[in-house]
This record gives structure tokens, sequence and C-alpha cells, in this order.
């Protein structure tokens, strides 16, 4: 019995690995970017330090930077909130299963 649930529901498991995989690439494209958007900055605190940058060009651009890094810091958030709400559906809907004796 257990193995004809296991053919059934291949399918679906590897649909489920498919959206895993492409979450966690999202992720990573997301971290990659929180990193570029860090080294920006101190790009900008190094010019500003020169003399290179005026202090209003330099509130403008990181401003926008922090604003930037912000977005995918909430971003992150939320999908960590709604991936432990799935767990929990997903804890939820498994059925239980026998033991053989």
């Amino acid at each position: 019995m257990f193995l004809v649930d296991d053919i059934l529901l291949a399918p679906v498991r590897g649909l489920f690995w498919i959206f895993k995989e492409i979450r966690d690439a999202a992720e990573e494209e997301q971290a990659n970017e929180a990193e570029a958007i860090t080294t920006k900055l101190s790009e900008l605190y190094m010019m500003l330090e020169t003399g290179q940058m005026t202090e209003a060009e330099f509130d403008a651009k990181e401003k926008a930077l922090l604003d930037r890094l912000d977005a995918i810091k909430e971003r992150a958030a939320d999908g960590e909130n709604e991936e432990d709400e799935e767990e929990v559906v997903a804890l939820k809907r498994r059925p239980k299963r026998r033991v053989k004796s």
C-alpha cells in the first residue's frame, strides 16, 4: 500500500522540489543583491571621506541604497513568515502512517 502511495505522490513531490529550488535561488539572489548594496554604501562613504562627493549627493544616494536594502530585508522577513505558515499547514495535512506489527 505504501508503494502505491509513493508512486501516486511522486509527481506532487517533484513539483514541490522544483518550487523549493526556485525559492532557494530567489533567496540567494536577494542575499547577493543585499551584499552588493552594502559594498556600494562602503564606496559612497569612502568617496565622501575623500572629498569626491558632496554631502547632498551622498545623502541622496545613501537614502536610495538604504531604501532598497530595507525592501530586500522586508521581503526576506515576509518569506520566512510564509515559510513557517506553510510548514504548519503541511504538518497538519500530513497523513498519519500506521505501523505494521
